[in-house]
């Protein structure tokens, strides 16, 4: 990548007046459209029939639903203080807690409002949500699919970007939006 001195990207007014002209060619064949979500982070703000139940006091807002790569990007808020589940992930995790605290029990760390985390593929561990926090709201990027377990690491269940546009299809619908609405999301 050539840079003009006097670039946008280094500070002050292009050199070059091709700068400012849009790229005239055609987009490579298959390229999905971007996806903005307005005010995805104003969570006080937000439709609450965005919000996707995923069980009593726990929802779900999807962001991005990535059916070609496996993965999904949702906010997952949880209006409790209590253990929300044991899993195994198939694939990174990055989170960015937006509201509150939570941690697992296998690990001596803390996921508070404002921090990163990173959780590594086969990574087992068990989400608590302690007591005296109203809510949990965390922004989190799974790739593959959540492996629900018991203590001994035997699968339950399974969660992944399938179920959850499943889940949302069927949430929409019943509160108006339609079934569709989730396709915006998909890419």
């Amino acid at each position: 990548m050539t840079m003009t001195t006097g670039s946008g990207l280094h500070g002050g007014e292009p050199t070059n007046p091709d700068e400012r002209i849009p790229y005239r060619g055609e987009q490579p064949y298959g390229v999905p459209d971007d996806l903005v979500v307005l005010g995805a982070l104003d969570i006080d703000a937000s439709d609450e029939r965005l919000w996707v139940p995923q069980s009593r006091d726990v929802t779900f807002r999807p962001l991005l639903l990535s059916v070609s790569q496996g993965y999904f990007v949702n906010i997952l808020r949880v209006r409790r203080s209590g253990i929300l589940s044991r899993h195994r992930h198939a694939g990174p995790v990055h989170a960015l807690t937006l509201r509150g605290r939570w941690h697992y029990l296998e690990h001596d760390w803390w996921a508070e409002e404002g921090g990163y985390s990173f959780e590594p593929p086969g990574d087992i561990h068990t989400l608590e949500v302690p007591d005296g926090v109203e809510e949990m709201t965390t922004l989190f990027h799974v790739t593959g699919a959540y492996i629900y377990v018991d203590p001994d690491g035997n699968p339950t269940g399974i969660e992944d970007v399938f179920s959850k546009i499943s889940n949302a299809r069927a949430h929409y619908e019943a509160v108006g939006l339609g079934a569709d609405y989730v396709d915006r999301l998909i890419r």
